[in-house]
């Protein structure tokens, strides 16, 4: 039975110019790139490269590109950067975040919430209010995702960084959803910091970046070496770093051609998946119901008269991929934060996410069997 895999917003398939990095990988000296001998000199080209094409993917100079295993990293080295250098003030953080933000953050400082709109976007009434408040302690960060990694929602990102730089406080952009999927412009942003993941859009798991403004000091997270620049110690994991810049290199290449040509593959594939869902009774969308107001590649659905968990089981039987906000439909043993805080019952609502493999097929096996079995389940309920 060939199987539909739906779910690329948890991780996605490695692109060939990713695979084809590792092979020459595997033809390059056993070498430390942070040694002066010509093995490694050539490793170094080799890793510096990497570093241009990711930079090149999202707006800024190579400099800025700090390499890491992951966002979950990159995350954490944000927080701790920032912390360090106003300890003990609050951090403003919607409850929309990622855990990996929420957990950093609330391990680090006093954690304040910013609400969402029942499409989960942040109230930026509300921030900026806080950010002009007079009675309240200055926040030492301020965490803004690009794009919602549950429901797509984009974030207005550059009015938050606007507000930010405008009350001189750090501001944390959360782009690993976003990135490879939609263009993404950091130095325009302007924004302090910006975390990325490679395994999010073709490169291999263990894999990440944090971009650090161009003139921005912030203490490493990971000390003990003078590896990138004495911005995070350990010895670089060479053959995922250069499969994330070969990955980065095939969606920047032609003025971004290929990330436009897949947006759009993937927005249409999308709407096909809401237009076949929500033609049952008792589906519709979570979140922004405009495409133009969320990622291309994912939509939440919410589902009425049934639970997600044996929605996902009876899909995955079939051989369908998806994922669920409901607590058992992960290792977390709790519901999804993100659609409790946009008034949304988790356990109600599967997320579908397309790739740069997904097949129209797949999108038609999707829709057959998501209606067969919410049927057969409604039947059993009487």
């Amino acid at each position: 039975m060939r199987r539909a895999y739906l779910d690329h917003a948890s991780t996605t398939s490695t692109r060939p110019e990713a695979l084809a990095a590792l092979h020459h990988w595997a033809s390059l000296p056993a070498a430390d790139p942070g040694r002066l001998h010509e093995e490694g000199r050539v490793v170094r080209d080799a890793l510096e490269e990497s570093r241009h094409q990711v930079a090149a993917l999202v707006g800024v100079t190579p400099r800025e590109i700090v390499f890491t295993s992951g966002a979950t990293e990159a995350i954490n080295a944000a927080v701790w950067g920032a912390t360090r250098r106003q300890p003990g003030a609050p951090i403003l953080c919607a409850e929309v975040e990622h855990s990996s933000v929420r957990d950093a953050s609330m391990r680090a400082a006093p954690v304040e919430t910013i609400p969402v709109d029942g499409n989960g976007r942040i109230r930026l009434d509300v921030l900026e209010a806080r950010l002009k408040s007079t009675s309240l302690p200055v926040p030492g960060l301020v965490h803004c995702q690009w794009a919602n990694h549950e429901v797509g929602t984009l974030q207005p990102v550059h009015h938050v960084v606007d507000l930010c730089r405008a009350a001189g406080v750090v501001v944390h952009v959360d782009a690993a959803a976003a990135c490879g999927h939609v263009a993404i412009d950091v130095t325009a942003l302007g924004a302090d910091l910006v975390s990325l993941s490679a395994h999010k859009f073709g490169g291999l798991p263990g894999a990440g970046a944090l971009v650090i403004r161009r003139g921005s000091r912030f203490e490493p997270f990971i000390v003990g070496g003078e590896q990138e620049r004495a911005r995070r110690a350990g010895l670089e994991a060479l053959p995922a770093l250069l499969a994330f810049g070969a990955a980065a290199a095939a969606l920047a290449a032609d003025d971004q051609l290929i990330l436009r040509t897949e947006g759009e593959t993937a927005r249409r594939q999308i709407q096909a998946v809401a237009a076949g869902a929500c033609a049952i009774e008792g589906v519709e969308v979570v979140g922004p119901s405009a495409a133009k107001d969320r990622l291309p590649h994912l939509i939440c659905l919410g589902v009425q008269g049934v639970e997600a968990e044996p929605v996902l089981i009876g899909l995955d039987r079939s051989g369908v991929a998806v994922h669920s906000g409901s607590a058992c439909s992960s290792e977390s043993i709790e519901p999804s934060p993100v659609l409790q805080a946009m008034g949304v019952d988790p356990s109600h609502s599967l997320r579908v996410s397309v790739g740069w493999m997904t097949t129209d097929d797949d999108i038609a096996v999707f829709g057959q069997t998501f209606t067969d079995v919410v049927a057969g389940l409604r039947a059993l309920r009487g």
